[in-house]
């Protein structure tokens, strides 16, 4: 089947995300603040993360997500994966998602990694047989069979990583969205979960993966979405946008230093 042939597993029409800028003060402040500098507040109530934003992506696509600091990106993929809500326009999820976003994410500090594994896997929708059906093969790919009764919050970063990415990539997802976490990951781990990802490509599932190591987007990615301020920058081939978003950085490095100066 050609790709364009394939259903589209991904659908965003026009969607933004917007988060106040002054709920967090209240007005005694505000207006106390007034009086004593003699400046009001600059008036911008409000902080689109993401702003009209519109993407189809098929199933079996390995889609990268990059832009610097703030562009949206973290945001996206927490909308893609339900923990956060548009603000304006409509989202379609058709498929099983399996996430590794922020580190920790859908984890109970004060229960144990076995008990987090029940939990975690429970909450993406997995059944109490399955979880234990798949028991088994979460505990050996994370290579935490001497600490899995152990309470996670005395797990190091990494094993916080070896956990989230094997339930994510054991609960037999449509799609898997990972945001950069395994930057935190040792080396051995990191190339073992590219080897799993890789695999995921070939099996036709679509992953859609946050990064700013662009030889990992390059290798893992046939698409890459290139964000910017919330919106959609460009959307090409890797070979296409890579280098291009590289110049930007450079350029983006060399005005900074230059204000330092």
């Amino acid at each position: 089947m050609k790709s364009t042939d394939k259903k589209t597993i991904l659908e965003l029409d026009s969607v933004s995300k917007r988060y106040p800028l002054d709920k967090q003060n209240p007005f005694f402040i505000s207006t106390l603040l007034r009086r004593i500098t003699g400046r009001g507040r600059s008036g911008k109530s409000a902080f689109w993360a993401v702003k009209d934003l519109s993407i189809n992506i098929k199933a079996g696509e390995s889609v990268g997500v990059i832009g610097t600091n703030g562009a949206g990106k973290s945001t996206l993929l927490s909308l893609i994966a339900g923990s956060l809500f548009p603000t304006e326009g409509t989202m379609r999820v058709d498929g099983r998602i399996g996430a590794l976003l922020e580190l920790g994410a859908g984890f109970h500090s004060d229960l144990t990694g076995r008990e987090n594994i029940y939990l975690n896997a429970s909450l993406l929708g997995l059944t109490k047989k399955e979880i234990d059906d798949k028991f088994e093969q979460i505990l050996e790919f994370s290579e935490l069979r001497d600490f899995i009764d152990v309470q996670i919050r005395n797990y190091s970063s990494g094993m916080h990583v070896r956990l989230g990415f094997s339930v994510a990539v054991h609960i037999d997802p449509e799609i898997i969205l990972i945001d950069e976490a395994l930057a935190v990951g040792d080396q051995h781990f990191q190339e073992k979960c590219v080897d799993r990802i890789m695999k995921f490509r070939e099996d036709g599932r679509t992953l859609i993966f946050v990064s700013h190591n662009m030889q990992l987007v390059h290798l893992l990615c046939n698409r890459v979405i290139w964000l910017q301020d919330g919106m959609k920058h460009m959307d090409g081939t890797p070979n296409r946008i890579v280098p291009l978003y590289k110049e930007h950085c450079k350029q983006s490095d060399g005005v900074r230093h230059l204000q330092k100066a």
